[in-house]
């Protein structure tokens, strides 16, 4: 992920100078997606618009919205700010390492979290009816019902709340800021899409899927927001709209 948020900043910043009117064809898409690893799964449901750019036009840049559903049980959330798990922020957490010492878990037996985000889709177009994608959240918010977690961290006798079970809510901000910075939960796709009709195209890949909550109490190290990591195998089918 985290080099995949620096080939993403750097695509962004090319395409401006790249892209001209001229050279751009819109089309637009319905999305629906599932993945699971059998502990987590996720079904996402998405619309967006894919402009085509350059002169071969094999160079997709679209932008849309994106609904995530993320469910699980026996799911272990790890402490989330970069400041902790690196001990640095920014674009200093690419090349830090992790400071275990500084990790501390919480666990729920069951899970659901929402998602709505506006997204971020690059394309490359194999062959006519073949693409390489990749697509990634990058702001909205989340939701979800409040939830009881299980607190029997080796931290818990370090932290100034010490109960074996802890409120948590969903964090309801979600932004891309690279790796660790992320804030919230946020959803991404790298996948193979293939055009079977006209309109109709099948999406075949893997789901990346942070997922955050916030605890009522802070614990070790004065922290409240863990975060949990999940990757997903993942299957769908997209309707070209227009």
């Amino acid at each position: 992920m985290k080099y995949l948020n620096l080939v993403l900043i750097a695509l962004l910043a090319y395409v401006p100078f790249k892209g001209s009117a001229q050279y751009f064809s819109k089309k637009n898409h319905a999305d629906i997606s599932f993945s699971t690893n059998f502990s987590q799964s996720a079904i996402a449901l998405s619309t967006f618009h894919l402009h085509k750019l350059g002169k071969s036009k094999k160079f997709g840049l679209g932008y849309g919205i994106r609904y995530t559903g993320n469910f699980g049980s026996n799911s272990d959330f790890i402490t989330a700010p970069a400041k902790l798990t690196s001990g640095k922020t920014g674009l200093g957490v690419l090349a830090s390492e992790t400071i275990l010492a500084n990790l501390d878990t919480i666990s729920f037996a069951k899970h659901q979290v929402n998602s709505l985000n506006l997204a971020v889709y690059l394309q490359y177009f194999l062959t006519k009816n073949l693409a390489v994608e990749f697509n990634i959240d990058a702001v909205g918010f989340s939701f979800g019902s409040n939830q009881t977690a299980d607190y029997n961290s080796s931290k818990r006798a370090q932290s100034p709340n010490q109960a074996t079970s802890q409120g948590a809510k969903v964090t309801g901000f979600n932004a891309l800021l690279t790796s660790d910075n992320d804030l919230g939960t946020l959803n991404s796709e790298i996948l193979l899409r293939y055009q079977i009709t006209n309109n109709l195209k099948f999406k075949l890949g893997a789901t990346f899927v942070f997922t955050e909550f916030t605890t009522e109490n802070s614990l070790f190290l004065d922290n409240n927001r863990f975060r949990n990591k999940s990757f997903q195998p993942m299957l769908g089918l997209s309707y070209q709209i227009n």
